[in-house]
């Protein structure tokens, strides 16, 4: 996986974006999502970020991560916030990837808060985690 090749994807897509779409990024798509948005100059109703490893890179995958995170936590953030206006930050208290403080760090660069979830792991089949209706709800409030 690279950055390169996950926007070539992205690009079928493009042509959809705009003031009423909803992104949602999990993990690693947490920080493509932001890259996204940094991207491309089209404002958008809201984003989802579920378990991103920002902050700083974890060694397993430092690689692979990288690319996609920059180094030192950069980010255009105001660009980012410029382009939509409601984040939603979700983490788990049992993340074995990503430590509640990175939720807490992105929350802070995004002016919202953390949602906190208990023991859903990194929010996938590993951790059992196969439903996140609090995630459906929140889309569907919007």
């Amino acid at each position: 996986q690279t950055i390169k090749k996950w926007f070539k994807i992205l690009k079928n897509y493009e042509k959809f974006y705009n003031k009423n779409t909803i992104l949602v990024g999990h993990s690693l798509g947490g920080a493509f999502l932001l890259r996204v948005l940094e991207k491309h100059n089209v404002k958008i109703k809201a984003a989802f970020i579920v378990a991103a490893p920002i902050g700083v890179l974890q060694i397993k995958n430092y690689e692979s991560d990288k690319l996609f995170l920059g180094k030192d936590f950069t980010f255009d953030w105001n660009k980012i916030k410029s382009y939509c206006k409601k984040f939603f930050v979700f983490h788990s208290d049992n993340d074995e990837y990503n430590g509640i403080w990175k939720a807490e760090q992105l929350a802070e660069k995004l002016n919202t808060s953390v949602t906190i979830v208990k023991n859903a792991g990194h929010f996938n089949t590993k951790a059992g985690y196969t439903k996140f209706p609090l995630l459906f709800e929140k889309i569907k409030e919007i």
